[in-house]
């Protein structure tokens, strides 16, 4: 069977096993600490990094591109009868996804409204461009789940949880994406790929009270349109700084 070696939050897993999930293949997960990592997971990481995924026949893959890559090929695949172009713009749109996880840890754990403007763009940014190529699918570029529709789960899941708890909504502006994100989490592959207590620590990461969007009360509806005028007409949340404290992205995963 195959294994993945998993920490908690981190967006790279959670692309792995949307896909095994999406193959209905069966898969354990194994969790650990990246404040102690132990020294059987170093030997086989060289990276130091999850996921890592131990194939059936006992091979330790790591880097998500390569592993998401390694179970299309080896697996049955999601889309049948694409072009080698159109493997390759999936796999460039997949690229450009996963690409963005660590700056969406970065503006979810800003701890003041400029940061999270100055962090958020980067991520804006992505959303555009992915807003200009969706079309009438229900997903991506299909009515089937594909590579980059996994690919994005996981920007879009957690984009999901901060406009529930914060109120603050990464999405403003972006119909199709927005229209995109329902779809994906209509699917129930979020709540499947990650842990039981995903949520909690999540939660207690990102949205805490060292975290602007901890301090944002859930019905300010800010977005990166608006973040300064909203935040101020309606005295939702704190623009400056909670503390001197800087607590990374807790996305070195």
């Amino acid at each position: 069977m195959l294994k993945v070696i998993s920490f908690t939050i981190c967006p790279f897993v959670q692309r792995i096993t949307a896909m095994l999930e999406a193959k209905n293949l069966p898969y354990q997960v194994e969790y650990i600490s990246l404040s102690d990592k132990p020294q059987w997971f170093l030997e086989i990481s060289p990276n130091g990094q999850v996921p890592v995924m131990i194939t059936e026949n006992g091979t330790a893959l790591f880097e998500s591109d390569a592993i998401a890559e390694y179970l299309e090929d080896a697996y049955p695949v999601l889309q049948e009868g694409l072009s080698a172009e159109q493997k390759a713009l999936n796999r460039a749109w997949s690229y450009l996804g996963t690409k963005n996880y660590l700056p969406q840890c970065g503006a979810q754990s800003s701890k003041d409204g400029q940061t999270l403007k100055e962090r958020a763009e980067k991520l804006t940014t992505a959303f555009a461009k992915v807003e200009k190529v969706l079309g009438e699918y229900r997903f991506f570029n299909s009515d089937t789940l594909s590579m980059v529709d996994l690919a994005w789960l996981p920007l879009l899941h957690r984009a999901q949880i901060i406009r529930e708890k914060s109120g603050y909504d990464f999405l403003a502006g972006y119909p199709k994406v927005q229209a995109w994100q329902e779809a994906l989490l209509e699917t129930g592959l979020a709540e499947k790929t990650v842990s039981k207590d995903f949520l909690e620590k999540f939660s207690d990461f990102y949205l805490s009270e060292k975290t602007f969007l901890g301090r944002c009360k859930n019905d300010c509806s800010c977005s990166a349109l608006n973040l300064e005028e909203r935040c101020q007409e309606t005295g939702c949340c704190e623009l400056g700084e909670a503390s001197n404290m800087d607590i990374g992205t807790g996305c070195r995963c």
